[in-house]
């Protein structure tokens, strides 16, 4: 049982990783890493652990968690009585990516609402045969799943920032 949840988190690890790559554009390494502080939770993750499941260097696990404490994507915390640090996910690093994603679809809602008007007022009122009149709804449509999406986002950026959640 506890093999196949290894074996489950590291397939997880993987393909996080590589997700975090793209989008992050972050090193391989340092895409896993953040991968798996992020899967291993608020408990923590410390150099050893890093070091012994991504079987990397320990200069390239520590060139990477210093890289990634410079992004502030991650952070570490101390036990009493403990020289290890655990290191966690930096809550600011999906608020920020929670911002991003706001500002990106209001950007695209804009345009949305710049072509659809354009259509409505620049074409449709000068075509006189229904059939070759623009079809709006779709613009109608998406503008209104932007908002939506965003008005739901932006109340989980309000829980992120009032601390309703433990990541």
């Amino acid at each position: 049982m506890k093999e196949n949840i290894c074996q489950q988190k590291m397939g997880l690890v993987e393909k996080l990783g590589v997700h975090l790559e793209n989008r992050e554009q972050l090193a391989p390494v340092a895409a896993r890493i953040l991968s798996y502080i992020i899967l291993t939770g608020k408990r923590g993750a410390t150099f050893e652990d890093l070091v012994s499941i991504l079987c990397a260097s320990k200069s390239t696990i520590s060139t990477h968690l210093n890289h990634l404490q410079d992004l502030n994507k991650i952070e570490y915390f101390t036990k009493t009585g403990d020289r290890k640090k655990y290191f966690v996910i930096n809550k600011d690093t999906i608020v920020q990516h929670v911002d991003r994603m706001i500002s990106h679809w209001q950007e695209e809602r804009e345009v949305h609402i710049e072509i659809k008007n354009y259509k409505e007022n620049q074409n449709n009122e000068k075509i006189e045969n229904e059939d070759e009149k623009f079809d709006l709804t779709f613009h109608s449509d998406y503008i209104m799943f932007i908002d939506e999406a965003s008005s739901s986002v932006k109340a989980l950026r309000e829980k992120l920032i009032n601390n309703q959640f433990q990541i």
